[in-house]
C-alpha cells in the first residue's frame, strides 16, 4: 500500500492482463457480525482485509468474540446473541457497514456500549435508525449532535407488537441494521424488568431462554409472534438489502418481504452458523478495473481486462454496472466468476442513467464520463451525499479540476467532457437507461485540448482516489496527482499496486530522479529517502556490481574474463528488490553478504569485464517502472538514464565524507583512521573521475548539491521542491 502523501500517476496508455479482486466490504462486515450473532463456529473464507473490517473484527474482540486469523481465513465463535463482555468503548473508524449494524445489534441485547468514530463518522446521519430502534424500547443517548454519532446504548425494554418504521430514502444500512439484529429478540435473554447494569456495567441476566409461551420484557409471548418492519418513502440501495436478505438466510433467518416496503422476521428465527462461508469479490472494486478496459487499449499480446472472484452469479448489486458500462460501448463476458472486459465503442456513448442500483460504483460512471462523446447524466444518487464524503459535491469539484463542466443537483450529477456549450444543447439526448442515438460526437484533438493535469483531493474517501486514477488515460498524456492515496486501505489497500500490474506507458512518460556523487557522499540515503516520499522504486546501481559479484560465486563462475560470457548470462535472471533498508537476491536478503571486503573485491573485477557492464545497463533499465524511479550511482544522469527530468549531481568535502565513514565503519567495530579514509577517498575520486568507461562526473543538465552542512532530512526536502518545480500540478 502506498503510504506517501500523494502519488503521481504518468499519463497511461495500455492495459492488459488479469487480476483477482479482494472481497466484498459489504459481504465481509455483514458475515463478520452474522457470524458474531449466531449460534455456533463459523468460517469465513476469503475476507477481506481492509480498515473496515479490521475495525469491525477488533470490535467483536471487545465484545468477548472468539476470532481466530489466518490470512483471509477467519474463525468466528458465535456469541448466541449474547456478548460476553457487557460495557465497552467502540471505536469504528469512518465504517458504516460497521457501526450501523453494530449499534442495531447491542441496543437490543443491551448493556453500557460506546460507539464513536472518526471526524467524518460523526458527520453521517445515523438518526433514523436510532428513532426506529427507539420505538422498540432501546435506550441510546447522542452524546454529541441528535441525530449523528457518537452514540451510548443502555438495557432496553423491547416492545415488538406493533411494525417497526424506518426512512428507506437516506440509506439502506438503517434497514440492513434492523434485518440483521431483530432476529435477536427472539434468541435474546432479556434481563428481568428494572435491572439495571450494575457498577462494572454488567447485570443479571436469564440463564436459559424462557419456556414457550412465557412472556418477555417486550409484553409477549417469547418466540410467538412475527417481527415486521415498515419503510417509510422510497427504499434507496436495494441491492444491498438484496446482499443482506441472501446473507441472512445463509445464517437460517429467511426474511419474508412484500415489495419493498414491509418486511418480516418470522417468529422463532434463529441466526444459526452456516459453518462454512465464502466472501465473494468485491463488485464495486470490480468496476474501476471494467472502466479500465473500457477505456483503455489492450498492450501488445493481450486480448482483455480479466477479473477474477466475481462475475455473473454475484449477489451484489453492483455487478449490474457492467450493465452500465456495456450501454457506454464496453464489451464484457462473464461466468461465475469472472469478467473480461474490452474497449468497444470509442469515444464511450453518453448516458442519462438511474443509478440506484449501482449506488457506489456509479462514481466510477462519472470518471468515465470524461471518455465520452457527449455528457452523461447520473441520477437518483442522494445517498452519495451522506457517504464518506459528500461524493456529489466531491466529484464535481474534482472533475472541474480536469477540465469537465459538471452540473449537480440534489440527487444527481451531469457531467460535460469537454466545455464546450455546443455539446451540451447537443439534441437526441438519450432516455434514462439507455445509449444516445445521435448526438455530437467528441473529436480526439478537442479532447485533448481539454484536459488539464490535475491534484485529486480525496477526501479520506477510497472510491473518490480509485476511480479519479482512471484519469490518467487522458489523451492529453498528462499526469494526475491522487492525494493521500493511503485512502483505498478502506476496502482495497493494494488498489494502485494492482492497477500498475495492469496498465503500461512508454518508457519516456516514467519519471526519473537522478542522484550521482562520489563514495561517501550520501547519495544512496538520499535516493532511498526520495523513493519512500513519492511512492517511487530504488535504485542502489553501486550494490549491481556487488549483487552480481556474489551471484556469481555462489554458482561457483571465475571472476575474470574467462567466466565473462557467463556471468552476463546470470545478471538476466537476477530477481533484485531494494525495499525497507533490505537488499533481495531472489527473495534473500543479502544486505551485508554483499558488503564483505572479499565480495568488494569481486565486485570490482566485475566491473571491468565489458559484457557483464552491458548486461548491468539492461538491469538497471528494467527498474525503470511505473509509477517511477529514483537512482542513485556515478553514472545515472549522464549514461543510464541521460533523459531524466531530473538529476542531481551530490557531494561533499573529502573531510566530511571522511568523517561519514569513519562512524559508519566504527559503529560496525571496524579500525579505521580519518587521515587513512580521507587519502582512500581522495584516491577512489581521481579514479573515478579519469576512468575510460562512464567517468564520475555531472551530467550537463545535472543541479549541484554540497551536503557538507546539511541534514539528510534538509537535503530530502530540497530535491523534493526542485522536483515539484517540475510539476504541473
Amino acid at each position: 500500500m502506498f503510504t506517501t502523501a500523494f502519488l503521481d500517476l504518468p499519463p497511461l496508455e495500455t492495459a492488459g492482463g488479469t487480476i483477482t479482486l479482494p472481497g466484498s466490504k459489504s459481504i465481509s462486515n455483514r458475515v463478520l457480525l452474522l457470524a458474531a450473532l449466531s449460534q455456533g463456529s463459523t468460517v469465513v473464507h476469503d475476507l477481506l482485509d481492509s480498515d473496515d473490517t479490521r475495525v469491525m473484527l477488533e470490535a467483536l474482540r471487545q465484545l468477548g468474540c472468539g476470532v481466530e486469523q489466518n490470512h483471509s481465513t477467519v474463525t468466528i465463535e458465535g456469541l448466541g446473541g449474547k456478548p460476553k463482555t457487557a460495557q465497552a468503548q467502540l471505536f469504528m473508524g469512518n465504517a458504516g457497514t460497521a457501526i450501523r449494524p453494530l449499534t442495531a445489534a447491542l441496543a437490543v441485547m443491551g448493556g453500557s456500549y460506546e460507539l464513536r468514530g472518526v471526524a467524518r463518522m460523526h458527520e453521517r446521519p445515523i438518526g433514523d435508525l436510532v428513532d426506529a430502534l427507539r420505538q422498540l424500547g432501546c435506550q441510546i443517548d447522542y452524546l454529541e449532535n441528535p441525530g449523528y454519532p457518537p452514540l451510548r446504548i443502555g438495557q432496553p425494554k423491547l416492545d415488538v407488537s406493533q411494525p417497526i418504521r424506518v426512512r428507506g430514502d437516506v440509506s439502506s444500512q438503517f434497514l440492513t441494521a434492523l434485518l440483521m439484529a431483530l432476529p435477536l429478540v427472539a434468541m435474546h435473554r432479556a434481563p428481568t424488568l428494572g435491572t439495571d447494569p450494575g457498577p462494572s456495567g454488567s447485570s443479571e441476566r436469564m440463564s436459559s431462554l424462557p419456556p414457550e409461551g412465557a412472556v418477555q420484557p417486550w409484553g409477549g409471548p417469547a418466540a410467538a409472534q412475527d417481527i415486521t418492519i415498515e419503510v417509510v418513502g422510497e427504499l434507496i440501495s436495494r441491492p444491498y438489502i438484496e446482499i443482506t436478505l441472501n446473507l441472512l438466510a445463509r445464517f437460517g433467518v429467511v426474511v419474508q418481504r412484500d415489495g419493498w416496503q414491509r418486511f418480516t422476521i418470522p417468529a422463532g428465527s434463529r441466526i444459526v452458523s452456516p459453518g462454512d462461508i465464502h466472501v465473494e469479490a468485491d463488485a464495486s472494486s470490480a468496476s474501476y478495473f471494467i472502466a479500465l478496459g473500457a477505456i483503455a487499449k489492450m498492450a501488445i499480446g493481450q486480448k482483455c481486462i480479466k477479473i477474477l472472484g466475481v462475475g455473473a452469479d454475484s449477489i451484489q448489486g453492483d455487478i449490474r454496472f457492467v450493465e452500465a458500462a456495456q450501454l457506454m460501448g464496453a464489451q464484457i463476458t462473464s461466468g461465475p466468476n469472472w469478467l473480461e472486459v474490452t474497449r468497444g465503442a470509442w469515444p464511450l456513448k453518453a448516458i442519462d442513467l438511474d443509478c440506484n442500483h449501482i449506488p457506489d460504483a456509479a462514481m466510477t460512471l462519472a470518471v468515465m464520463a470524461l471518455y465520452a462523446d457527449g455528457p452523461c447524466t447520473l441520477r437518483n444518487i442522494a445517498s452519495w451525499r451522506v457517504k464518506e464524503t459528500d461524493r456529489i459535491a466531491a466529484m464535481a469539484c474534482e472533475l472541474r479540476k480536469l477540465g469537465a463542466t459538471v452540473e449537480e443537483g440534489a440527487d444527481f450529477i451531469r457531467v460535460l467532457p469537454l466545455p464546450n456549450p455546443t455539446i451540451a444543447a447537443a439534441p437526441g439526448s438519450p432516455k434514462p437507461g439507455t445509449a444516445p442515438s445521435g448526438g455530437s460526437a467528441v473529436s480526439e484533438a478537442t479532447s485533448v485540448g481539454a484536459w488539464k493535469p490535475a491534484s485529486v483531493h480525496t477526501y479520506d474517501d477510497h472510491r473518490v482516489a480509485m476511480c479519479f486514477s482512471l484519469a490518467a488515460f487522458n489523451p492529453a498524456g498528462l499526469p494526475v496527482r491522487i492525494e493521500d492515496p493511503k485512502c483505498v486501505a478502506k476496502t482495497f489497500p493494494d488498489y494502485f499496486e494492482a492497477l500498475f500490474s495492469l496498465v503500461q506507458t512508454s518508457r519516456q512518460h516514467i519519471p526519473v530522479i537522478c542522484i550521482d556523487g562520489p563514495t561517501a557522499s550520501g547519495k544512496g540515503t538520499l535516493a532511498a529517502a526520495l523513493a519512500k516520499r513519492l511512492g517511487y522504486h530504488f535504485l542502489d546501481s553501486g550494490a549491481m556490481y556487488r549483487i552480481t559479484a556474489l551471484a556469481a560465486s555462489n554458482v561457483g563462475l571465475p571472476i575474470d574474463a574467462s567466466g565473462e560470457v557467463a556471468i552476463a548470462r546470470l545478471v538476466q535472471d537476477l530477481s533484485i528488490t531494494f525495499t525497507a533498508g533490505q537488499i533481495l537476491l531472489d527473495g534473500v536478503d543479502v544486505s551485508e553478504a554483499i558488503r564483505s571486503e572479499a565480495n568488494g573485491m569481486n565486485a570490482s573485477k566485475v566491473s571491468a569485464l565489458p559484457q557483464v557492464r552491458a548486461a548491468l545497463v539492461d538491469l538497471q533499465h528494467s527498474f525503470h517502472r511505473l509509477p517511477g524511479l529514483v537512482a542513485d550511482g556515478r553514472d545515472m544522469g549522464s549514461v543510464i538514464f541521460p533523459q531524466a527530468p531530473l538529476k542531481v549531481f551530490l557531494t561533499a568535502s573529502a573531510a566530511e565524507r571522511a568523517q561519514r565513514r569513519f562512524k559508519q565503519l566504527i559503529s560496525k567495530g571496524i579500525s579505521t583512521t580519518l587521515d587513512s579514509l580521507r587519502a582512500d577517498l581522495e584516491a577512489r575520486d581521481k579514479r573515478d573521475q579519469t576512468r575510460s568507461a562512464s567517468p564520475l562526473k555531472p551530467a550537463q543538465d545535472a543541479v549541484l548539491l554540497d551536503n557538507s552542512d546539511l541534514s539528510v532530512e534538509k537535503s530530502v526536502d530540497l530535491v523534493l521542491g526542485w522536483w515539484q518545480g517540475k510539476q504541473p500540478f
